[in-house]
């Protein structure tokens, strides 16, 4: 196993609660290493964190440990079966009532 797989492995297992499920796999590409990352899918929530922060984190350790070795290395979490799919963006708020929205409590402002 090399070293950026072995440290991606090493500090996802300090963080999950149930490590025996962590698995990764490494590929090299044309745009350099290519990690990926599978963990249990109660335990996606501490991969990712909240906004993003701990995957944002990971990433640029692992670009750290890849520049030490001249290397590229991204890396890629899989969303487990049943996960929730991508989020509805907030430009589609207001379509469960067909794009209208009630603007009664601040019509008579006079603004």
């Amino acid at each position: 196993m090399e070293a950026d797989q072995q440290f991606l492995e090493t500090v996802v297992k300090a963080i999950v609660n149930q490590p025996d499920k962590v698995t990764t796999s490494r590929i090299i590409d044309e745009r350099g290493v290519l990690l990926t990352l599978e963990v249990d899918p109660s335990d996606m929530g501490y991969v990712i964190g909240r906004s993003g922060q701990t995957a944002r984190a990971l990433r640029i350790l692992l670009k750290i440990v890849g520049a030490k070795n001249n290397a590229r290395v991204n890396l890629k979490i899989n969303e487990p079966p049943g996960g929730r799919g991508p989020r509805a963006s907030m430009a589609g708020a207001g379509a469960d009532t067909g794009g209208l929205v009630d603007t009664s409590a601040v019509d008579n402002l006079g603004i």
